[in-house]
């Protein structure tokens, strides 16, 4: 039996595949190959799809999904905690975009609700491509990306009401106010239903499901109400994606979201691939090449528009002159929901084929210039501050401070945090001790039990499978200090290591096993230290039977410090050349770096220097750095005095630390 859409979606993916390859060897987003390939494989072009109307029905099914995990992310919380830049920021860029667009579009003739609509258009940037390549740089948190990502936040979210209000531009209803409290209506119906199931319905099933430790059946769950509440927009008369929307908010307020994001997004990325696809098919190329020259100006002028209006936002908000400039360069692009919106405005007869089309060329070439902006956006801005311009005009700008009481876009701030994966005994103990050591820390396990044992404690815990990449993503593995894998299952804990290593090669990694046998795979995919339970308990063991022997405390002390200091080396002979030759971690045998308080007043080392104290010539230990009050002393001579209250960082051999510990607890 043949099928099709089955040659079509080989063709289709297969050519994107090629194109893909061939962009990220020049850093080019996977969007604009998507897009690429439809034009390709377009009507206009080599028309190697017959099923189009298949592929539209692939292409909507992704805009669900990709609603849906916007939905996700764009919490009513997080919403909350930033909502004064959102709407404020979000607004007057949307708002200034708009209506200097329909101002210009009547200027030039075109009917008052298509210079509007076309206003919605243009004022959206692309969310998918600046988050990327904003992450990829490391400037989420840099003030340009915090207020980029407010902006599109605001972006992501008005774009539901504009595809509420585009049958209204286009003249759908005789009585307006009507349409629009009938419109109304639905949407408080919705609400109350969508409420009743969030607050009585969802956390239930949710937590019946997650009981079930069933995989498939939390992934099935998930996808049948991502559909589900669609549907029932869908009936109502509301869109199919405002129903995807409404069900990522949802989700987003219980405490399975992150697992659900993930489980979601290969869906996502897969169906939205035919969104773009489908949309480059529609670019016309004859018409392309035969309105070259207008389609190139427009595209300019766009892209000045946007910035003009950016800047005046960023002006106002009261940002300093390079974080202006770089937000200009971030966000001057028309972004996917515009493609989206634009196929509601052509359905409507807002927009004739041929606007259409140059909206199409517009939004593909500013898609396309994003990255080499983006990538350039620190040189380019450089250059503009440093060009020749009358010094009054350089002092206005230079005395631009930003304003105090602009609320700052907050996320989860998690950074140089310890991440325990795995909320057992071990796991469990491991928090209380960072708690009781004010080290910040994030736990991650997806046991029912062992969550809501966590959740009642108050720990900062998140459900989902650490062995996911979303879920690492989300707790910021790439900026943790150590990672503890503190769970039972080997094959489990050689997929997160290797999954963390992708994210960071600079965490340390520190995993509990039960065996011997499993340290060496688990140190061959990049574990720095592991710890068997076998070896554990035999030196406990043997440390009674020492103390039965009546072995001195400290001797006993010392060589249990030596044995693990040195990896077990004593016990195994496993562990041979460095486990991972591109990053060599400090790993010289029986030496370690620790840190000591100086924490009374002794008279052998406060008040005298470094060389006075012996350190390294009596306890042959060195002192690297001492941290004073709030300051840290990192150029250390043998003449730099040592203070009460000191915090040194000791190099050395461990049992000489523990010395130097028991002399700086006496008096």
């Amino acid at each position: 039996m043949e099928i099709p859409i089955l040659q079509d979606i080989v063709i289709i993916l297969g050519l994107s595949i090629l194109i893909i390859l061939a962009f990220q060897k020049i850093k080019v987003p996977s969007i604009l190959g998507f897009l690429l390939a439809g034009i390709i494989a377009g009507p206009h072009a080599f028309n190697l799809i017959s099923s189009t109307h298949e592929v539209e029905l692939l292409s909507e099914i992704g805009i669900i999904f990709l609603l849906f995990v916007i939905g996700i992310e764009l919490s009513l919380k997080g919403l909350a905690s930033i909502k004064n830049t959102i709407i404020f920021g979000g607004g007057l860029q949307v708002g200034g975009t708009i209506l200097i667009t329909t101002l210009a579009a009547v200027f030039l003739g075109l009917p008052l609700n298509t210079s509007i609509f076309l206003g919605f258009l243009f004022s959206l940037s692309s969310t998918a491509i600046v988050l990327k390549l904003l992450q990829e740089k490391g400037e989420m948190t840099s003030p340009h990306g915090r207020i980029g990502v407010a902006i599109l936040i605001f972006q992501d979210i008005i774009v539901v009401p504009m595809m509420l209000f585009t049958p209204l531009l286009a003249g759908k209803s005789d009585n307006i106010l009507l349409t629009i409290g009938i419109l109304t209506g639905k949407v408080i119906l919705v609400g109350i239903v969508i409420f009743l199931l969030a607050k009585y319905v969802v956390p239930r099933v949710f937590e019946w499901v997650v009981k079930t430790k069933n995989q498939e059946l939390f992934i099935l769950t998930v996808v049948v109400f991502c559909f589900g509440i669609a549907w029932l927009t869908s009936s109502v008369g509301l869109s199919l994606a405002l129903g995807a929307f409404f069900a990522g908010l949802i989700i987003s307020e219980s405490d399975y979201s992150h697992q659900a994001t993930a489980n979601v997004l290969p869906f996502r990325e897969i169906f939205i691939s035919f969104f773009f696809i489908s949309v480059g098919t529609l670019l016309n190329l004859s018409f392309f090449f035969n309105n070259i020259v207008y389609i190139l100006l427009l595209v300019v002028a766009v892209i000045l528009l946007k910035m003009l209006v950016l800047g005046i936002t960023t002006l106002i908000l009261k940002y300093k002159p390079r974080t202006i400039f770089m937000t200009l360069f971030s966000l001057f692009q028309v972004g996917e929901f515009s493609l989206l919106l634009s196929g509601v405005g052509l359905e409507n007869g807002l927009i004739p084929e041929n606007i259409y089309q140059y909206f199409l060329a517009i939004s593909i070439i500013s898609m396309g210039l994003t990255p080499f902006l983006i990538s350039n956006s620190s040189k380019i801005t450089y250059a503009i501050l440093k060009a020749p311009i009358p010094s009054a005009v350089r002092k206005r700008l230079n005395n631009i401070k930003k304003n105090a009481n602009t609320e700052e876009f907050s996320e989860e701030n998690l950074h140089d945090h310890l991440v325990i994966i795995g909320y057992g005994i071990n796991g469990g103990n491991i928090g209380k001790a960072a708690r009781n050591a004010n080290i910040p820390y994030v736990i991650v396990d997806m046991e029912p039990d062992s969550f809501d044992k966590a959740k009642a404690k108050g720990e900062p815990i998140v459900f989902g499978d650490a062995t996911n990449p979303t879920i690492l993503k989300h707790i910021h593995v790439q900026e943790a200090r150590v990672v503890v894998i503190a769970i039972s299952d080997p094959a489990a804990t050689h997929k997160i290591i290797s999954s963390i290593r992708l994210f960071t090669q600079t965490a340390f990694i520190i995993v509990r096993t039960r065996y011997v046998k499993e340290i060496e795979e688990s140190i061959r995919l990049g574990a720095d230290e592991v710890i068997p339970e076998e070896f554990e308990t035999s030196i406990e063991i043997f440390t009674r039977v020492l103390k039965k022997y009546l072995v001195p405390f400290d001797e006993i002390q010392a060589f249990t410090d030596s044995i693990r200091s040195s990896d077990y080396a004593m016990l195994t002979s496993l562990k041979g050349k460095p486990h991972n030759p591109n990053l060599q971690h400090l790993n010289i045998p029986n030496k370690e770096i620790a840190t000591l308080t100086v924490r009374r007043n002794n008279k052998k080392i406060v008040g005298k220097t470094i060389k006075e104290s012996g350190m390294g010539k009596n306890y042959r230990v060195t002192v690297l750095a001492i941290k004073r009050e709030n300051d840290y002393l990192t150029e250390i001579s043998p003449n730099t005095v040592i203070m009460q209250d000191d915090l040194l960082y000791l190099f050395g051999n461990p049992i000489n630390i523990n010395h130097i510990n028991k002399i700086l607890s006496l008096k």
